[in-house]
């Protein structure tokens, strides 16, 4: 359970695999088989992200092996072919990286990997030093919340505090990340809202708002 929105921090991964801006096209190709990922920071200093070589930046000199290019494709793909000509981090690398701050919320993140098409971000501090990686995976471990601790936000977060009231009648049941909120309230006009904050939970998949109030005359 959470008294605060889940923020990149609670999700991502601290060991993070870095390489530095020297680190030669096989260095970079061995450490992402090694550890199983498609991209790596690549880092200065004390951890400061320059940017980020990936499966992509790579696979660009397989693309030109034995592709030669004319004029027109040369000038219109001026940064892909001088990657595929390329064998160390600092010129393989996509720079500026896109990173994120430890406190920005799981949403902000997941726009940011849509926006810029990316799979990872790396997460730095004020000073851009690597605290740590988030993907699209630890994105949506969220939603792997248990059905009680989902189950008992909604009540205390949304129905105790939008149905003081009423709250004692109203169930608050939830089945696989499926939230059923039923019983009677006092207050139709709520009901709506009720089920906006409920889907706003994080970790809730879904919500069945069964609630229903009186009629007045």
């Amino acid at each position: 359970m959470t008294d605060r929105p889940f923020t990149v921090a609670d999700v991502m991964t601290n060991k993070v695999v870095a390489v530095l801006p020297g680190a030669e096209f096989k260095e970079i190709v061995t450490a992402m088989e090694r550890w199983k990922v498609t991209a790596v920071p690549v880092v200065e200093g004390e951890g400061r992200v320059l940017g980020v070589v990936s499966e992509a930046d790579l696979l660009l000199k397989e693309e030109f092996h034995d592709h030669r290019l004319g004029l027109i494709e040369q000038m219109r793909r001026l940064d892909a072919t001088a990657k595929a000509g390329s064998h160390r981090a600092e010129d393989l690398m996509t720079s500026p990286a896109v990173t994120v701050v430890p406190e920005a919320s799981l949403p902000r993140a997941a726009r940011l990997m849509a926006t810029h098409h990316v799979k990872r971000l790396p997460v730095v501090d004020a000073s851009g030093v690597i605290q740590g990686i988030v993907s699209r995976a630890d994105l949506l471990k969220v939603f792997l919340r248990s059905d009680d601790d989902l189950a008992a936000e909604v009540r205390r977060d949304v129905v105790e505090q939008l149905f003081p009231l009423s709250r004692h009648r109203i169930d608050v049941h939830v089945d696989d990340g499926v939230v059923t909120l039923s019983g009677e309230v006092r207050d139709s006009t709520r009901i709506a809202l009720a089920e906006r904050l409920s889907q706003a939970v994080e970790g809730v998949v879904d919500v069945r708002c069964e609630l229903t109030a009186p009629d007045r005359p």
